[in-house]
């Protein structure tokens, strides 16, 4: 199936004309302008290479500049389908034609996200044996290779075509209460992101060359409770006045999975990450800024250089994803006493140290300020084994590494550096599921 380049004002995809909408008649809702501009070949750099459209509607409960926010049942098969924007000659630089896609269910709050490993860790054994997220192959369409790892409850892949029809259909098991503290009954619910990461193959015939990621909010209830959350947005949207129902979005029939602006943006990443958000008239005003930089700026820094409207929308865009570590490690100053003594006390308290970039001098400059030195005294970062061996940590062994190469970081990482005083470090190398390469 040859896809045509769409590109929205606000999620909404293009659908079946021949099957009815359950929402598009619903509310008297305004209807976002469909931008649809001519790009010329030197922006066609700026078109994301993949769409990844969700076939579930959206809340019409969102406000207007807010992220979309869409209901599944816990369960129930939902259709994503996997979209080619660029023509099949504009794909000579790949080595295969086949692209690799890793699907993830995580979490949107940044407070859980810290969290993530032992939330699942939970969730596992209070259901042992299920899957948080499956994939439902006999509905799938030209999709090869599916593949569910059985130590990432949360993560399927698979292989496709971007020149051919494809679509994956997949069922998530966990529910947003499962991650609430447990008050009096009816707690809110936390969301959740659907997250899909593509590779293609590198000269090795590995999968591990990044191509394009996009994200989505959702919530997850119980069997058919989806279906009786909307209906009550929808009935609280209809009980407001005209005036009111223009501050929100109208419901789409779809929800098209948006991108995601990461820490470690290059300049011209960011500049092209800002066109594909239809923030081109501000690229002249952050010419000069990376993706750390857009992501370090608060509301106020972007209502006073983007005006009210976009200054918020562009703020929800970027923060509302809440950025995640690719690496944390939990670091305490080591006693004097210890260092003969190697027994440590419970007592200790660690600091976390969450890494973007993942290499050894990142490691060293953010150790250095949390105990203000200078990265300079810093001679060595070495793990130590069981063995009592001192292992280097090097940007090969922080960095992201295929799952079966990657050796199992356990154990204590300590630090020499030209000064008194002694550190000494237990960490927590649980990569992030979303780390991209």
């Amino acid at each position: 199936m040859e896809a045509a380049l769409v590109t929205y004002a606000c999620p909404r995809c293009a659908s079946d004309p021949d099957v009815p909408s359950a929402f598009s008649d619903v509310l008297a809702l305004p209807i976002f302008k469909q931008e649809e501009p001519q790009l010329s070949p030197e922006n066609e750099s700026k078109v994301p290479p993949f769409q990844y459209i969700l076939c579930a509607a959206t809340s019409p409960a969102v406000k207007l500049h807010d992220e979309t926010l869409t209901y599944l049942n816990q369960g129930q098969s939902y259709e994503i389908r996997l979209l080619d924007n660029r023509k099949l000659v504009e794909y000579t630089d790949l080595s295969s034609k086949y692209v690799k896609s890793i699907l993830r269910v995580v979490f949107h709050d940044r407070r859980l996200q810290y969290t993530e490993h032992q939330q699942l860790e939970g969730w596992r054994w209070s259901r042992p044996g299920d899957r948080i997220l499956d994939i439902d192959v006999p509905l799938s369409v030209g999709i090869v290779e599916p593949r569910a790892n059985p130590t990432q409850l949360n993560t399927i892949e698979f292989l496709w075509d971007p020149s051919k029809r494809a679509s994956v259909f997949i069922q998530v098991h966990c529910i947003s209460t499962e991650f609430t503290p447990r008050k009096h009954g009816g707690e809110k619910g936390v969301p959740f992101r659907i997250q899909i990461d593509t590779f293609r193959q590198n000269d090795n015939g590995e999968y591990s060359e990044h191509v394009h990621s996009a994200s989505c909010q959702v919530k997850v209830f119980k069997p058919k409770g989806a279906d009786r959350k909307q209906k009550t947005d929808r009935e609280k949207m209809e009980k407001r006045n005209a005036l009111e129902k223009e501050k929100y979005q109208p419901s789409y029939d779809t929800t098209v999975l948006t991108e995601n602006l990461h820490p470690t943006a290059s300049i011209q990443d960011a500049q092209q990450w800002l066109h594909r958000n239809r923030f081109s008239p501000f690229c002249r005003l952050f010419s000069n800024f990376s993706g750390a930089d857009l992501l370090k700026m608060g509301k106020d820094d972007f209502v006073q250089i983007c005006g009210p409207a976009d200054g918020i929308r562009l703020y929800n865009v970027m923060k509302g994803r809440g950025i995640r570590p690719r690496l944390t490690v939990y670091v305490c100053q080591e006693p004097e006493q210890n260092r003969t003594h190697p027994k440590r006390d419970s007592g200790d308290v660690y600091h976390a140290i969450y890494l973007e970039e993942m290499t050894a001098l990142e490691l060293t400059q953010k150790v250095a300020n949390l105990y203000s030195i200078s990265p300079q005294q810093i001679n060595q970062i070495y793990r130590q084994g069981p063995t009592g061996i001192h292992i280097l940590v090097s940007d090969e062994y922080v960095g992201p590494c295929p799952p079966k190469r990657c050796p199992t970081p356990s154990g204590d990482v300590g630090i020499s550096y030209r000064s008194l005083r002694s550190f000494q470090f237990i960490q927590n190398m649980n990569r992030a599921k979303n780390a991209l390469s």
